[in-house]
């Protein structure tokens, strides 16, 4: 994997949150990869509650075909 130096601004606050969030020894790419990952997961979990949801309102049964 390639490396690539950047910063990131964020306020004091939100560094002091990230701290408090990073686990011993995990290194800040992990702990962002992971809240991305959560991130990912709950968006997908969303879009399927969504799309049965909306099959549930949409589709005819086929008892009733």
């Amino acid at each position: 994997m390639a490396r690539a130096d950047k910063r990131i601004p964020v306020t004091e606050k939100r560094w002091r949150e990230l701290n408090e969030l990073k686990e011993a020894g995990q290194t800040y790419d992990e702990l962002l990869k992971e809240l991305i990952q959560q991130r990912n997961r709950r968006r997908l979990a969303e879009r399927v509650r969504s799309v049965r949801e909306a099959d549930g309102k949409e589709l005819t049964s086929l008892d009733e075909l």
